[in-house]
C-alpha cells in the first residue's frame, strides 16, 4: 500500500513538492486558512483510511506558508479508533518517499503541572510511549531504517532551539516537557495522572508518539507542539470532556499559528 499511497501523493499534488509536513491535532485546523495557493485533498483520494472524530477533517491541505512550502494533515489518527500502529509507519513512509525532510506535529494535550493552564502552548522536549503499542513492530526492512532506531533525541534538538528562539522572539510564552502517551480513548483516573506525573510527564494525550517514533525511524527530524485543552482529572474540578478540548484548542490555536508561522521564516 505504502506505493500506492505515494503514487495518489504524487497524482494529487502534480508538481508541489514539499518537505515539511505540519500534523494538526484536535480543535487546530484552523491554521490551514493561512496556507495561500492551497490544494486540499481528501484523505479518501491518498487510499488512507476515514477518521471519526469531531474536529478532526480527514483532508492533507498543500500550499505556501510563510514562504515555505507544506503539507498538512488536517485530522489524525488514533490508536483508540481501531487503527493499526503499523498504518501509521506506512503514512510517514509515504510521506518520506513523497520527500518530506521536517515534521511539526501538534496536539491537544491535557496538563500534569499547576502553572501550564489550558490555552497556553508546551514544547514537546521528550515523551513516554505507555501504550504497549509500537509502529515499527512486525519484520524491519534494514533499507528503511534499523532494526532498532534509536530515539534518545526523537525531538530534534536544533529545531527545538530554533522554536525556542522563535517564541522568545515573538513573545509567546512556551513551556517545555514530557509528554505522556496512552492509547485512550477514556480520560485518566485521578490515580493514574499522579503515577505519570510521578513518572516524570508534564502533559498526557492520546496521540503523537506513533507519527514522531515512525518520522524518526525514516530519517525525519521532529517537533512537537502541545496546545493545554486541560488540567488533568486531579487539578480541574467537574468532569472532562472532548467539547472542552476542542474549545481550549480553539483558543490556544491563535499562539500556536503565531508561533509556527513565525517558525517557518526563521
Amino acid at each position: 500500500m505504502i506505493e500506492t499511497y505515494v503514487q495518489n501523493l504524487k497524482k494529487a499534488f502534480g508538481n508541489f513538492h514539499p518537505t515539511v509536513l505540519i500534523i494538526l491535532g484536535s480543535g487546530l485546523g484552523s491554521l490551514t486558512e493561512k496556507i495561500e495557493n492551497k490544494i486540499v485533498v481528501s484523505y479518501n483520494q491518498i487510499g488512507f483510511p476515514p477518521i471519526h472524530i469531531a474536529g478532526h477533517r480527514a483532508e492533507l491541505v498543500a500550499g505556501v506558508l510563510s514562504g515555505r512550502e507544506v503539507l498538512c494533515m488536517s485530522g489524525r489518527y488514533h490508536l483508540y479508533e481501531g487503527h493499526p500502529a503499523t498504518f501509521v509507519k506506512d503514512m510517514m513512509s509515504a510521506y518520506q518517499k513523497f520527500g518530506i525532510k521536517e515534521v511539526i506535529a501538534t496536539n491537544a494535550a491535557g496538563s500534569l503541572r499547576a502553572g501550564m493552564k489550558p490555552g497556553s502552548l508546551m514544547m514537546i522536549t521528550d515523551h513516554i510511549n505507555f501504550s504497549g503499542q509500537n509502529p515499527l513492530i512486525g519484520v524491519n526492512n534494514d533499507l528503511d531504517g534499523p532494526r532498532f532506531p534509536d530515539m534518545s533525541s526523537a525531538y530534534d534538538p536544533v529545531l527545538q532551539q530554533k522554536m525556542r528562539e522563535t517564541a522568545i522572539e515573538n513573545s509567546i510564552e512556551l513551556h517545555e516537557g514530557t509528554y505522556f502517551f496512552v492509547v485512550g480513548p477514556n480520560y485518566e483516573t485521578k490515580a493514574e495522572v499522579k503515577a505519570f506525573r510521578t513518572l516524570g510527564a508534564d502533559a498526557v494525550g492520546m496521540s503523537t508518539v506513533p507519527e514522531v517514533i515512525s518520522a524518526v525511524y525514516f530519517g525525519m527530524k521532529v517537533v512537537g507542539l502541545s496546545v493545554i485543552t486541560n488540567q488533568s482529572a486531579d487539578l480541574q474540578e467537574g468532569p472532562l470532556n472532548h467539547e472542552e478540548t476542542l474549545f481550549e484548542a480553539r483558543q490556544g490555536a491563535v499562539d500556536l499559528q503565531g508561533l509556527i508561522l513565525k517558525y517557518l521564516e526563521k
